[in-house]
């Protein structure tokens, strides 16, 4: 057992600079994917407010839909679909446009909470000033919004952090994969799935 372990860090030490730089793209990915997402968010949340019936219901739709779909479904439909149609994308750009769609989704849901909350009387006010729908929604709607959703907003951070993990099922060499190879290198996948967790 001891000389396992001994096995398993030898190996890992050996490969650190692969697991660093594993680490490096798992962050990038997640900062990227939350600042995308994030935006992503703030728009399907505007639309959200249209007064067009179809404009709402689409929106509507697009939350349900991308909030109950598997995250790792939409990729999966992202990087083995398009190239049936000819449309061939990086694993890195399959893993920011999947997570920017269901993370949008998300972000989306935790404002529209948090607008159903506010008190309307302001953005009336504000109406009656004559400020228009954009001068309404930048200056008053959205400040309150997001000062409201940063505790959903920064658990949704953290949440891009710990499934940006299975972007390696799309052949992106992130942590996790760079684990992997630690793992098939000293056949002590226990270890090595063991060391991911623990990081």
């Amino acid at each position: 057992m001891i000389a396992g372990r001994s096995l398993f860090f030898n190996d890992l030490t050996e490969q650190l600079p692969l697991v660093v730089d594993g680490i490096k793209e798992t962050c990038k990915l997640a900062l990227i994917v939350s600042i995308t997402g994030f935006l992503w968010g703030i728009i399907i949340f505007f639309l959200s407010l249209s007064h067009r019936p179809v404009v709402k219901a689409i929106t509507r739709l697009y939350m349900d839909f991308f909030i109950g779909t598997p995250l790792i479904l939409i990729l999966f439909v992202i990087y083995y679909g398009l190239p049936q149609s000819g449309i061939h994308l990086s694993s890195f750009t399959v893993a920011v446009t999947g997570f920017t769609l269901n993370v949008g989704a998300y972000n989306a849901a935790y404002m529209t909470t948090a607008y159903n909350a506010l008190n309307k009387y302001e953005t009336e006010a504000a109406v009656v000033q004559g400020l228009n729908k954009r001068q309404v929604f930048l200056w008053i709607i959205l400040p309150q919004v997001l000062l409201s959703s940063i505790p959903a907003l920064t658990n949704q951070v953290i949440n891009n952090l710990k499934d940006s993990t299975i972007v390696f099922l799309i052949q992106y060499t992130e942590f996790f994969a760079r684990i992997q190879e630690v793992a098939a290198t000293s056949f002590k996948f226990f270890h090595a799935y063991l060391f991911a967790a623990i990081v």
